[in-house]
């Protein structure tokens, strides 16, 4: 399986410049591509943390390396950091589709603690982190949005105890941006968050790429309110209309489930929603990375 693999030396030689140096409360970072191999790993297959191979070094290590990247956003900004190069390149394609998929959470995934997300060293003062800081950015759902704690993005629906993830992916199926909510929450609703993320830095200088050539959707995403937002933005769309739709507007007389590679996204089993995002957006690092 394509998420079970260490990372490559060219893998590795496009993370390791980003990524910090030290530790300012205990000396340097344990090995990052140990670590990160075991992140990998776990991606893959979904095994919990304990039972990680002794190779990928202590568990504890692995968990909260990860823990700490989902919170702080470098998950993110490894992410936007390879987008940014393949822009730079010409390689991305921006004909954007938009759609979301439903996980079924694990039910060791509900009953998270209320506590809050763990603090980078690197971000106080006389850090070394080589990435620059960025406000926190979750895009969870907002509290009460279903069963579960608060915010943890955690809903009822007929699969159960579910999480929705939100994408939009350019042409080549490669995701741009990605949010979580409730798996009750409709599609729709999560149309303009999922654009309004887009956000592709320049390697030189420049504002980052905002507005994709075009956008597709399926027929979930089809009403006046996304066309109105399309349009003002001078964005072309393919989006199928609905049948009762097309009825509605002549008696007025005027004119999409995914294939998954990685267990730990398909079933979700960490607890804190900023947890579960940062382990999807990590899957989508690795996607861009072997693309």
């Amino acid at each position: 399986m394509l998420s079970r693999g260490d990372l490559t030396d060219t893998e590795w030689a496009v993370l390791e410049p980003l990524l910090p140096v030290s530790d300012n409360r205990c000396g340097r970072w344990r090995d990052h591509r140990q670590v990160i191999n075991g992140i990998i790993h776990r991606l893959g297959t979904g095994v919990h943390g304990r039972e990680l191979p002794e190779r990928f070094g202590p568990w504890k290590t692995v968990h909260k390396r990860h823990l700490l990247w989902s919170a702080d956003g470098t998950w993110e900004m490894l992410l936007q950091h390879v987008q940014a190069a393949a822009d730079a390149d010409g390689d991305i394609d921006w004909n954007v589709n938009v759609d979301s998929t439903s996980v079924r959470a694990h039910q060791h995934a509900a009953g998270a603690p209320k506590r809050p997300p763990p603090t980078s060293p690197s971000s106080s003062k006389g850090g070394t982190s080589k990435i620059s800081s960025c406000p926190r950015a979750h895009h969870l759902a907002p509290p009460g949005g279903g069963s579960g704690a608060p915010g943890e993005a955690l809903g009822r629906s007929r699969g159960g105890l579910t999480t929705k993830v939100h994408v939009a992916a350019e042409g080549r199926c490669r995701p741009l941006t990605l949010l979580i909510t409730p798996g009750q929450r409709a599609d729709c609703t999560q149309f303009e968050p999922v654009m309004d993320k887009i956000r592709v830095p320049r390697m030189g200088l420049g504002r980052p790429r905002r507005t994709p050539d075009s956008v597709g959707a399926d027929k979930a995403y089809s009403n006046r309110k996304i066309r109105t937002y399309l349009r003002k933005r001078g964005i072309q769309h393919v989006i199928p209309e609905k049948k009762d739709h097309k009825a509605a507007r002549l008696r007025r007389g005027s004119r999409g489930g995914r294939p998954k590679q990685f267990r730990a996204v398909a079933t979700r089993y960490d607890k804190r929603g900023y947890v579960y995002l940062g382990t999807v957006t990590a899957a989508a690092l690795l996607i861009w990375l072997r693309s």
